[in-house]
C-alpha cells in the first residue's frame, strides 16, 4: 500500500481570472493559498495530480525546531504557533500537536552536537533540554537499554501527514477560494514584462501573481521560463506499522533508525538522512553546485537507479505549452521502494522497541526529497519574471515548516511586512557558490 492520504473535493470549474494563482497543492501551496485568501485575495490553487499527494504525505510528519539551521528557525518558530492556530481558525483537524521530540544517542560527538545546538537556540529564546545518562535511559526505558545522553524539545511536535494538505485545502474552499486537482500548469504568460497568466491543461487563468510550490518539478518548470533552479531529488523509503504498540515515544530519533506515532495509532518508521540519488539529467547539469552539499553528506546516501528518467521531473527537455507535458503523465511521483531499506529499516525499530513486534507492517511508500545546494529553501520573488514567486528546494524540512513559508509567500505577495526575514531565503544567493553554506541540521 502507499502513504496513506484522505482526499479533498475539486472545483468543477477553472476560474478565467485571479489575484493569484499558486501552482502545486503540498503543504507549502495550499498554506500559501490560505494566507492569501484569507487576505481577501481570489485564489486558484492548481496541482497536477491530488492535494498532497507527493513528497506532503510522504514524510514523518515532524513539526521541529530542534537542530534547525539558524536560517531557518525563525520560521520553524513561526510555524509552530501557526499549525495551533490554523486549528482555532478553521475547525480543521491536521492532527498537529505539541507533544516533544525525543532524541537518544551514545555517540560523545552527536551528543556535543546537540549541546551546541542547545547554546544557541537559548540565545534566540528556544527551550530545548540536554539529558543525563540516567534521564535519558529512564524516558527511553521503551527501547530496555542505557543511554550515554539525549535531548527533548517540549515545544515541538508533529502533524499527520495523511490529513495536514486536505485539511488546509478544505478551509481555503471555506473562505471562497478554488482548488483545482488533475489540472496541471504548464507555463506562465507575460505581457509588458511582468507575468500576466497561468497556462494549465485546462485552460488560462490571468492573473498578476503565480507562486510555484512545486516540489520536485520546480526546476524542471522554471527552465521552462529561462530562471536557472539548482534542485536534486533523493529518493527516501520508509513504512508505517499498524497500532498495537504501547508505551512508546510520540516521537523518537535515534541514529539507526526514527519512529513517529501517525493519526491511527500506528507508527512510522524511517532512518533518517538516507536514501538513493538516482541519476537524472539535471542532476548532471547541477552536480558542481551540490558538490558541498555531497561532500557533506555522501555518508548516508547511495547510488540510484534510472527511476528518476521514468519519472520525468528532472527532465531538461523544453515542452510545449499546448500539448501534454511530463506532468501529466505523471501526475503523482510515486517511485520505486528500497526494499533493502525498508527491510533495514523494519529490523531496527524492532530490535530498538520490542514493543513494535505486536504490530504488522501498514504500507511502504518512497518519496522524492527536493534539495537546493545549501540544503535552505528558495523563496522569493523572481526579479526576471516581476509577479513569479518560487517557493521550492525545501529539502525535507518543508513539512514542519510549511505553515511559516505560506505565510511568508503571502507577505511577499502582497507586500506586507514579512513574518520572517525574507533575505536568507531569496533565490538569488543559487547564483554563488555554496561551500561553506550548507544547512548544519
Amino acid at each position: 500500500m502507499p502513504a496513506p492520504l484522505n482526499r479533498v473535493a475539486t472545483t468543477p470549474e477553472l476560474p478565467s481570472t485571479a489575484d493569484a494563482v499558486v501552482i502545486g497543492g503540498g503543504i507549502v501551496g495550499v498554506f500559501a493559498a490560505y494566507y492569501l485568501t484569507r487576505r481577501g485575495l481570489k485564489v486558484a490553487l492548481v496541482e497536477k495530480g491530488l492535494i498532497g499527494a507527493e513528497q506532503s504525505s510522504r514524510n514523518w510528519g515532524w513539526c521541529r525546531q530542534q537542530n534547525r539551521d539558524a536560517r531557518e528557525l525563525p520560521m520553524s518558530t513561526k510555524s509552530l504557533d501557526l499549525w495551533e492556530r490554523f486549528a482555532t481558525e478553521t475547525g480543521e483537524d491536521t492532527g498537529f500537536r505539541r507533544c516533544g521530540l525525543f532524541y537518544l544517542s551514545n555517540s560523545d560527538d552527536e551528543l556535543s552536537g546537540w549541546a551546541r545546538w542547545r547554546d544557541f537556540a537559548r540565545s534566540v529564546g528556544v527551550t530545548t533540554h540536554m539529558l543525563s545518562s540516567a534521564e535519558a535511559t529512564e524516558r527511553g526505558r521503551a527501547t530496555g537499554a542505557s543511554w550515554k545522553g539525549g535531548v527533548f524539545s517540549p515545544t515541538d511536535g508533529i502533524a499527520d501527514p495523511a490529513s495536514a494538505a486536505p485539511a488546509v485545502a478544505r478551509a481555503i474552499l471555506k473562505l471562497g477560494g478554488t482548488v483545482h486537482q488533475s489540472c496541471a500548469a504548464r507555463g506562465i504568460d507575460i505581457e509588458g514584462g511582468r507575468l500576466s497568466g497561468v497556462v494549465t491543461e485546462h485552460g488560462t487563468i490571468r492573473t498578476k501573481i503565480a507562486i510555484l510550490a512545486g516540489g520536485a518539478w520546480a526546476s524542471s518548470f522554471c527552465r521552462q521560463l529561462g530562471i536557472r533552479f539548482p534542485q536534486a531529488s533523493v529518493r527516501s523509503s520508509i513504512l508505517s506499522v499498524s497500532p498495537g504498540a504501547s508505551g512508546l515515544p510520540d516521537a523518537l530519533h535515534t541514529s539507526a533508525v526514527s519512529v513517529t506515532r501517525r493519526g491511527d495509532g500506528g507508527y512510522t518508521l524511517a532512518i533518517s538522512g538516507g536514501g538513493r540519488v538516482d541519476l537524472t539529467p539535471q542532476q548532471f547539469r547541477y552536480a558542481p553546485q551540490f558538490l558541498p552539499m555531497f561532500t557533506r553528506r555522501w555518508r548516508s546516501l547511495a547510488l540510484g537507479g534510472l527511476e528518476g528518467f521514468r519519472s520525468g521531473h528532472e527532465t531538461l527537455a523544453r515542452w510545449r505549452l499546448d500539448a501534454p507535458t511530463p506532468m501529466e503523465r505523471m501526475r503523482i511521483l510515486d517511485p520505486k521502494v528500497d526494499q533493502k531499506t525498508i527491510r533495514l529499516t523494519h529490523s531496527r525499530a524492532l530490535e530498538l522497541l520490542p514493543a513494535l513486534r505486536n504490530t504488522n507492517v501498514s504500507a511502504v511508500w518512497a518519496g522524492y526529497v527536493d534539495s537546493t545546494p545549501d540544503g535552505v529553501p528558495g523563496i522569493g520573488e523572481i526579479t526576471t519574471v516581476p509577479g513569479f514567486i518560487l517557493a521550492a528546494g525545501f529539502s525535507g524540512h518543508g513539512f514542519g515548516i510549511g505553515p511559516g513559508a505560506g505565510h511568508l509567500i503571502a507577505d511577499i505577495a502582497t507586500g506586507e511586512t514579512p513574518i520572517v526575514d525574507p533575505r536568507p531565503y531569496h533565490p538569488e544567493r543559487f547564483q554563488r557558490s555554496a561551500w561553506g553554506k550548507v544547512a548544519d541540521f
